[in-house]
């Protein structure tokens, strides 16, 4: 009987040890399956990221140019606007005013009109009609096309007395 019962034993310890045997080759073979999936993202995930590094260096490289580019161009419109100024402070506009009121509205609406049209051109509106109807030509002659046609000269030197005959 003692036969039996460490025959039995053995059996119950084989068993025992035969189902450890199996409980941890079926777990790891699920560990091992997990492990190779998340690979499988983390190497995608991984290739996604480095296309990604690599798209925003090309892109940081056209950004830089672009920088550039618009810091000239505002050095320029800073230069204008300079240019502008000056021209602006030669002109004494109170006193051409006084003179003659008529002609410096035709000029400055002449000029602006000329500005408008240039913006227009720019933003690639060609349409001549889309200045503002103040800007429009009218019959009564205001809004010239340049706002220099009816000056005789190019001087902006104000203190130059002119007549013009009362309309």
């Amino acid at each position: 009987m003692a036969k039996v019962y460490i025959l039995i034993f053995v059996i119950g310890i084989l068993g025992i040890i035969g189902y450890g045997a199996k409980y941890y080759y079926d777990t790891t073979q699920n560990r091992i399956a997990v492990l190779t999936k998340n690979n499988a993202t983390l190497k995608a995930a991984v290739e996604t990221s480095e296309s990604s590094i690599a798209e925003l260096k090309g892109n940081i490289k056209k950004m830089g140019a672009l920088n550039n580019k618009l810091q000239k161009d505002l050095q320029k419109a800073e230069n204008y606007g300079d240019e502008l100024r000056a021209k602006l402070n030669k002109l004494n506009l109170v006193v051409e005013a006084l003179k003659d009121s008529k002609s410096l509205e035709r000029r400055m609406n002449g000029a602006t009109a000329k500005i408008w049209r240039g913006i227009m051109e720019e933003s690639g509106n060609t349409n001549k009609y889309d200045l503002p109807e103040w800007l429009q030509r009218s019959d009564s002659g205001s809004g010239n096309k340049d706002g220099n046609e009816d000056r005789t000269g190019n001087s902006t030197n104000s203190s130059k007395t002119e007549t013009t005959p009362a309309q």
